[in-house]
């Protein structure tokens, strides 16, 4: 597989300002994010790795506005999304952020399309106008001759791959992948980093990839290592620059 290439552009995509985290826990709070600071730039990709309860999923679901941090900023753009109300913070999201996560979430009652159509029908895009994004997301994706099966009828892989032309339906700046090929086999898994660095390269989006898989991580041209709640290591072109 190749290595993507970098982008170096001036412009920053993402930047996250002294977050904490903390979950209610036994009568007090158990904090999972501890004073997280962090720049994305627009078409970079980084991974982030580190061992199970280092914080990596509640940072992705911080960035994606899953969840909110219990303090700090989270800027898109110099926009600070937590001041959003939560319309506003479920539109942007819909129309800035695209999301792959281990399980692919698809509704199995619907075929294929009409998976990929939802984000695209939730912002109110025309149901003709949804229905040619969504094929053409599908074919970029491999998966043209799928269009009419529903996700029980589609391997592993086709349902992950599914899951990223749903992510990308609405042309989004940002793609937040958790463990992406997780329970794929070998060589579904390094198909799907390929596609994914290859949209990557096609979009322009930006990349974050929360993942166990040290091949992934290595093929990121940017990687990041999270323990106890905190950004410890900035290996790539970014190098500590990414790291406040």
């Amino acid at each position: 597989m190749s290595r993507p290439t970098s982008v170096d552009g001036p412009r920053t995509l993402v930047e996250v300002v002294h977050i904490h985290k903390s979950f209610p826990h036994a009568g007090g709070e158990l904090p999972v994010l501890k004073d997280v600071n962090l720049v994305l730039r627009q078409g970079e990709v980084c991974a982030v790795v580190g061992a199970s309860g280092a914080g990596k999923s509640t940072l992705l679901h911080c960035l994606g506005t899953l969840d909110l941090p219990t303090r700090g900023e989270i800027r898109y753009e110099g926009r600070n999304v937590v001041e959003l109300t939560p319309p506003e913070l479920a539109e942007f999201r819909n129309r800035t952020i695209g999301f792959v996560f281990q399980f692919h979430h698809l509704l199995p009652e619907f075929d294929a399309l009409e998976n990929v159509m939802m984000p695209a029908l939730i912002a109110r895009v025309p149901p003709r106008q949804a229905r040619e994004r969504a094929a053409a997301m599908l074919e970029r994706v491999g998966l043209a001759h799928r269009l009419t099966h529903r996700p029980g009828e589609l391997s592993g892989g086709e349902q992950q791959r599914v899951a990223i032309a749903r992510a990308l339906v609405m042309s989004p700046k940002l793609l937040l992948a958790d463990e992406p090929t997780g329970n794929l086999d070998t060589k579904t898994s390094r198909e799907v980093h390929d596609l994914l660095f290859e949209l990557n390269a096609e979009t322009g989006m930006a990349m974050l990839l929360v993942t166990h898989n040290m091949e992934l991580a290595r093929l990121a041209p940017r990687c990041i290592r999270m323990a106890d709640g905190r950004l410890v290591e900035d290996e790539g072109p970014a190098g500590g620059e990414g790291l406040a």
